[in-house]
């Protein structure tokens, strides 16, 4: 049996090709999505974005001052903490152009749309961190190999107080809208930036330990430093790759389905997944029905059993269903014509 739910116009007939018409139609929301969930979901993207902009700033603010206390004192356990909001700073450009591009509508060649621009954005980002965790080891076991005093700790010391307010700032701004938008990227990167904050403390230990005359604190603070980012880099390395690889939460799953059987008419849950396109879900769902049912009632079997999901799975924007007609012994598989083509 044919998927009866498919996202074509309702009226079953191709749209005139007349140019106005193909706007509308364009700008026309499907899928059994209302108006005001489209507008709803536009405007978080706009939030988000305005988040992520306003964390450029402020954090390439406060680098901006870090470097130029960096210069002057040779701090490098400062040049770590500088190098990382730095990195933290830049990491908001790959992930505000992939936030523009998915919100792009689908094409013909792009059919899911441009979600995983996002994916994409988080290798970059990755491989930021890990250029930051680099250069902040090279620096620090350069100037263990070479132990040179630290020049203007007062300096060093107040520049370090301005990490900390800056990232924290981000960090609740982050957290905030994060929550109010139901992004749980931008509030995982609010509670990194928090981390980075307390960093930014350690730097003080680094200038307390230089105006105690003990050379190695710098330095050693520098390294110390440079492990942080390592945990972050494991941590950020580890989303981006489940990501990569269609990773969900199986809470997600169990939910789906618990959902997906309380709708009347469906006999049984068959094959159930779940996929991430940039920050938002698509599910594909075989749904066990009737056999003797009608294809019109089992079009609105699956038409229910779509709305109930959008409204139980969070971030969830489209649903494709399949119903299957409910086995009867002796009858043969209706799918045994597809075996040959199962992977093997």
């Amino acid at each position: 049996m044919s998927d009866p739910h498919r996202h074509h116009p309702h009226d079953g007939h191709r749209p005139p090709a007349g140019g106005w018409h193909r706007l509308t139609h364009r700008l026309t929301p499907h899928s059994h999505e209302s108006a005001a969930k489209v507008d709803s979901a536009l405007e978080s993207s706009a939030r988000g974005l305005r988040a992520l902009w306003v964390s450029l700033a402020v954090l390439g603010a406060t680098a901006l001052v870090q470097a130029v206390v960096v210069a002057v004192s040779g701090s490098v356990a400062l040049l770590g903490d500088t190098v990382h909001n730095t990195a933290d700073a830049l990491t908001a450009v790959p992930l505000g152009i992939a936030f523009v591009l998915g919100r792009r509508a689908a094409t013909r060649r792009f059919t899911y749309g441009y979600g995983r621009a996002e994916d994409l954005a988080g290798i970059v980002i990755v491989l930021t961190i890990a250029a930051s965790a680099v250069l902040a080891a090279w620096t620090a076991v350069d100037r263990l190999l070479d132990p040179r005093p630290v020049a203007h700790v007062p300096a060093v010391a107040a520049a370090a107080l301005v990490g900390f307010a800056g990232n924290e700032w981000v960090a609740r701004h982050r957290i905030r809208v994060g929550r109010e938008i139901g992004s749980a990227a931008l509030v995982a990167d609010g509670l990194h930036a928090r981390t980075d904050g307390y960093t930014s403390l350690a730097v003080l230990l680094g200038a307390g330990g230089a105006a105690l005359g003990w050379q190695l604190a710098d330095p050693l603070v520098g390294l110390a430093i440079t492990a942080a980012i390592t945990l972050v880099l494991r941590d950020a390395a580890r989303e981006v790759f489940r990501r990569l690889m269609d990773a969900v939460d199986p809470a997600l799953v169990d939910r789906a389905e618990q959902v997906l059987r309380e709708v009347p008419g469906v006999r049984g849950v068959g094959e159930l997944r779940l996929r991430w396109v940039g920050h938002r879900l698509r599910a594909e769902v075989a749904l066990v029905v009737d056999g003797e049912t009608t294809v019109r009632r089992a079009h609105g079997i699956a038409v229910e059993a779509e709305h109930a999901l959008l409204h139980a799975v969070p971030r969830l924007t489209a649903a494709l269903v399949h119903a299957d007609p409910a086995p009867v012994p002796g009858e043969a598989d209706p799918h045994l014509a597809l075996a040959h083509h199962a992977p093997r």
